[in-house]
């Protein structure tokens, strides 16, 4: 072929250069489709390789040659070691769920009720099918493909960009006339149900396990690390949104209403998911739900359900988000795939939070593509209201798609020696005699961090991906360090380093394997403060709650100064607790009880000895609000309250229920309540409903 291993060949004219990249990219992509479509390359993986690694000298030596398509930006690239992350400029939010026409009627009243609009006005709503696959973000500069990366948590996701490249339906370019610096396109990853059922044909003939279903293939596609194994999945893409939006230095729209948005991405160059219809009828979004349920079993690939938007773009930024989802959309899923088969046995999970909590272990059945082996019976008042024993024969569903249950037993088909489930009185991992609060439907295990399977439970929540995220560490190796005696607390992760050797020698495990373990712990030794309330596993302190304590106390000294207060039930502390938005008297009870056991205390001074916990001000500190803490008080004009509270915490705020001396802004309306007086007694600014809109530049 003339091509030396060696790529410099001397002195190399621009004119030659050129002509020279238009020879070795024909190649390149005329054995790709040889490769790719039809399996039968017509050049070894050496002399392929060889042209590939001329063109990357090529293109490296005259970089302003680099064409937009080249083949170095698309299929084939080499095989990366690990994803790189990839922060998102806009979070990629997840949908909250609709399981009835009620749900939904609930949803659009909420709505109309957040941005204060009578029951029986019109908002206009997209209806579009929800296809099952993986979310992506493709981002274009100059309307080039520049990357492109999965969801991940919503705010940082997987640098996918070599596989995207190789799906057909993303274009390398976009389409028109743009006028655009950069265009984030959303959209979703999926495999037709054709290309899925071909794909396990071949895998069955080359010895290969089978995937489960569409979404798990296209999941696998989309994560390998040679994106010629990708270009081989057929993997396709809808488009259905947006993210960033830039023209110079300032943000553009693409238009006003989510129809118009769709059309303007649908001319860049991208396939749209379809069906939709656009109604502020409730009876006609429905229609068109019951309409796609239909004809889901004939259309070319998986839906999980129906997505309601907001179509007025205005009002989508009104109405803002909560913390995973959007308040102006929803998914309404269709209905759960039901199946029978066999109780095996009933088991019993630890919680760690000590939770009991009973399991049906069942003879594996396929419902909805997947295979369930276990399904959830909640608590012993579950099992004795549907009378499930050993032996039944029960309709098992995936409930939203997801969750495994049992809706009901067969008793027809009861076995005739069948004995009622007995709940155990103690604990299976430690023993210790289980407990319930009055009127509580969940029995608990007392021991706490005494509990193996509590203090696992709490470990694996530790490190989980919203707490320390900690990669490389779960449930298994947890066991396997606890069962060592090398981790009883989760600051003993951060000690690893000195069982190195330990670990390198036990079985799976091996140097690099081990380096990889210690440096991912280490590369988490600093914290932000939600994230750091939340990893301790408080019991009903969530995300979100984490998020609202990390805004009322800005730094960990003070909060653990105002936790340790509270033990006094009238002190100001107390009062300013239970004042925080969103925090009711058993949040702040379950807080006080943390606090006041002293294993707890000493556990979290032993952890400050190895993390450092970034104050709430230095993690948001480019938000206008950050660390304020704002009460409104009366009714506004322009807004609803709910409006007015969603704005203040989106500018890093914190939004109090009651006046304490830490109030920074009172914002009054029309017939204020008494916490005016107290405002002007404790010299807290008063905001004027105008006032507000100018500081938060409404």
């Amino acid at each position: 072929m003339g091509l030396n291993r060696k790529p410099d060949d001397g002195v190399l004219s621009e004119v030659a250069a050129k002509e020279e990249l238009a020879n070795l990219i024909k190649k390149i992509r005329h054995n790709d489709e040889l490769y790719y479509l039809k399996d039968s390359p017509s050049l070894s993986d050496a002399e392929y390789d060889l042209l590939r690694e001329r063109l990357l000298f090529l293109e490296n030596k005259f970089p302003h040659l680099v064409s937009v398509d080249s083949p170095s930006r698309t299929v084939g690239v080499a095989p990366a070691e690990a994803f790189s992350k990839v922060r998102h400029s806009e979070p990629m939010l997840s949908l909250g769920n609709a399981f009835s026409k009620d749900d939904v009627v609930s949803f659009v009243s909420k709505v109309k009720r957040f941005i204060g609009v009578e029951e029986d006005s019109e908002v206009q709503f997209l209806a579009e099918p929800k296809i099952d696959g993986l979310s992506a973000s493709l981002r274009y500069v100059n309307g080039v493909f520049v990357q492109g990366a999965t969801r991940g948590d919503g705010l940082v996701g997987e640098d996918v960009t070599a596989n995207l490249a190789t799906i057909p339906d993303i274009p390398h370019k976009l389409h028109g006339d743009l006028n655009l610096t950069v265009v984030e396109v959303r959209g979703e990853v999926y495999m037709a149900r054709e290309d899925f059922l071909q794909l396990n044909v071949e895998r069955e003939k080359n010895g290969e396990g089978q995937f489960a279903n569409p979404r798990n293939a296209a999941a696998g596609g989309l994560r390998q690390l040679d994106s010629k194994i990708t270009a081989q999945r057929k993997l396709k893409f809808f488009a259905y949104g947006y993210g960033e939006l830039r023209k110079g230095d300032g943000d553009l729209s693409l238009g006003t209403t989510l129809a118009e948005v769709r059309q303007r991405i649908s001319e860049f160059g991208f396939v749209l998911n379809e069906p939709c219809r656009l109604s502020a009828s409730i009876e006609e979004l429905v229609e068109h739900y019951n309409k796609i349920v239909v004809e889901r079993p004939f259309l070319p690939m998986d839906l999980d359900g129906v997505v309601y938007k907001v179509n007025d773009l205005a009002l989508q930024a009104r109405l803002g988000a909560v913390t995973r989802s959007p308040r102006w959309a929803i998914a309404h899923k269709f209905a759960a795939e039901q199946c029978t088969t066999i109780v095996r046995g009933i088991s019993v999970q630890v919680g760690r939070t000590g939770a009991l909590t009973p399991v049906a272990e069942l003879s594996p059945v396929t419902v909805g593509g997947v295979v369930i082996s276990r399904a959830t019976l909640h608590n012993e008042g579950e099992i004795i209201r549907k009378d499930v024993r050993k032996g039944d024969t029960v309709v098992v569903q995936r409930a939203g798609d997801v969750i495994p249950q049992i809706v009901k037993v067969e008793f027809s088909d009861r076995p005739a020696a069948s004995q009622p489930y007995v709940f155990p009185s103690h604990c299976p991992a430690c023993g210790n005699k289980a407990v319930r609060d009055s009127g509580a439907a969940v029995w608990r295990c007392p021991g706490g961090l005494s509990c193996s399977a509590q203090a696992i439970e709490r470990l694996c929540h530790f490190v989980g991906r919203d707490a320390f995220d900690i990669e490389g560490v779960g449930e298994k190796q947890l066991k396997e360090f606890w069962a060592s005696n090398m981790v009883r607390t989760p600051a003993d992760l951060f000690k690893l380093r000195k069982f190195e050797e330990q670990i390198e020698n036990s079985e799976g495990w091996g140097g690099t394997s081990v380096r990889n373990l210690l440096a991912a712990i280490d590369e988490r030794r600093k914290i932000s403060l939600d994230r750091f309330i939340y990893s301790l596993g408080i019991r009903l302190v969530g995300q979100t709650t984490a998020k609202l304590l990390a805004q009322a106390y800005l730094s960990y000294p003070i909060f653990q100064e105002a936790m340790q207060a509270v033990q006094t039930e009238e002190s100001n502390s107390c009062k300013m607790l239970v004042g925080i938005d969103g925090i009711g008297p058993k949040v702040a009870s379950e807080l006080v009880g943390f606090f006041a056991a002293d294993y707890n205390l000493k556990m979290i001074s032993v952890l400050l000895e190895e993390v450092e916990i970034a104050s709430f001000q230095e993690v948001k500190n480019d938000l206008p609000l950050a660390g304020k803490v704002v009460v409104f008080t009366g009714t506004l004009e322009e807004m609803t309250r709910s409006e007015a509270k969603a704005r203040a915490q989106t500018l890093g705020a914190a939004v109090g229920a009651s006046i304490s001396q830490r109030t920074d802004y009172m914002v009054v309306g029309s017939a204020p309540g008494s916490k005016l007086k107290k405002a002007k007694d404790l010299n807290v600014k008063i905001l004027s409903e105008a006032d507000w809109k100018a500081l938060t530049n409404l």
